[in-house]
């Protein structure tokens, strides 16, 4: 009679859709309970060979897949029933379900770091004119990064000089401790505190840079500013940011455009808007004024009988959009200034205009004045 399949899943306490984390997570839950370093007892002892034996089995792909298609991977047909170990790598397993590493003994580490490597993005940022950002400008940027020694040529070393190998790490990058556990022996790894964990060290650093390979300097370079680039846009430039250490490549540079306020447009992405005070007089009668714009002067007709507020829109006349031939509009909103002071004369002719135009200016009349005109409407007496 064929041997009844073992519950793999059971013994963990997992469900049959459990992922590969939470199988790695139940196991390592239960062999804490259970290892006989922690508890002795005989029926411990056998459950924690139960679990282990699981674990092998649902950790590894192909063995999981014939669990699920009905087969038992440790059973007389595919391993040794007698001895729920068959087929267990090593005891290392067991260390990488608790650690996700090599146990003692295991050979190696991650090896040493190299010294050369990226170095970080910089950041600039640059005032631009409002029509420098409209119209695009080619600007000379001075820049104050790190930049590649040119006494070592990024080496570190003094000329006639190279690195040798770490006396302390031996050239590993690492040094290597062993302590004991519930476990056994675990090994630990770390970066020696002699080379920084590169597996080399410098005897004769640079005396330009003093072994970085890299120095600060200030350096010019020329920034295209595309036409219609609006205020907090950034231009990348690749390649011109600082270099990495050991004169490694170097990052990129970020140009942060901030645009200056203008004294007479504000913007609004690709349009631009301005304010213009006319006389009550010019309003009423109408008038033309010159406004210069981004482009150069411009006639503005202002028409009879202006309001207050009003908006004139001058189409193309604004700021170029960006990546493209079109531009946006000027919008000019009037605004209509109404006389404070009035002398006598002035006086009397707005009076005399007020009378040709049937236009009750008074307000204090006990007649036809504006008070009475509200009382009337109400049916008042």
């Amino acid at each position: 009679m064929a041997d009844t399949p073992r519950d793999y899943y059971g013994l963990l306490g997992v469900g049959r859709d459990a992922t590969g984390e939470e199988i790695k997570r139940a196991y390592r839950r239960l062999a804490r309970e259970l290892h006989p370093d922690v508890n002795p007892e005989p029926e411990a002892q056998e459950r924690f060979k139960q679990i282990t034996a699981a674990y092998e089995v649902l950790s590894d792909p192909e063995k999981r897949r014939m669990v699920d298609l009905g087969g038992d991977p440790l059973s007389s047909g595919g391993g040794s029933a007698g001895n729920p170990f068959t087929g267990f790598g090593s005891f290392g397993d067991v260390f990488e379900a608790f650690f996700g590493g090599a146990g003692a003994g295991a050979a190696g580490g991650r090896g040493p770091r190299s010294r050369v490597r990226q170095g970080a993005d910089a950041l600039l940022r640059v005032e631009l004119t409002l029509a420098e950002t409209a119209f695009g400008v080619r600007k000379e940027i001075a820049v104050d990064t790190a930049i590649v020694c040119s006494t070592c040529t990024g080496t570190g070393c003094a000329p006639g000089t190279s690195p040798r190998t770490c006396g302390t790490c031996g050239g590993s990058g690492e040094i290597q401790s062993i302590q004991r556990s519930f476990l056994g022996q675990v090994m630990t790894s770390r970066p020696c505190h002699v080379c920084g964990g590169t597996g080399q060290q410098i005897p004769s650093p640079c005396p330009t840079c003093g072994g970085e390979g890299r120095v600060r300097s200030r350096r010019t370079i020329a920034v295209d500013v595309p036409a219609g680039i609006e205020d907090g846009m950034r231009i990348r430039l690749s390649g011109q940011g600082e270099v990495g250490p050991g004169g490694g490549p170097a990052g990129d540079l970020y140009i942060e455009i901030a645009e200056k306020p203008h004294d007479t447009f504000t913007r609004d992405g690709a349009d631009l808007h301005c304010t213009v005070v006319v006389p009550m007089t010019a309003a009423a009668l109408g008038t033309d004024l010159v406004l210069t714009t981004l482009d150069g002067e411009e006639k503005l007709d202002i028409r009879a009988g202006t309001q207050s507020g009003q908006v004139i829109t001058l189409r193309g006349k604004g700021v170029p959009r960006l990546r493209s031939s079109a531009r946006g509009d000027l919008l000019v909103h009037v605004e209509v200034r109404t006389p404070t002071r009035l002398d006598e004369a002035q006086e009397k002719l707005l009076r005399e205009l007020a009378t040709l135009r049937s236009e009750d200016v008074s307000v204090t009349s006990a007649k036809g004045g504006l008070f009475s005109k509200v009382r009337d409407a109400f049916g008042g007496h």
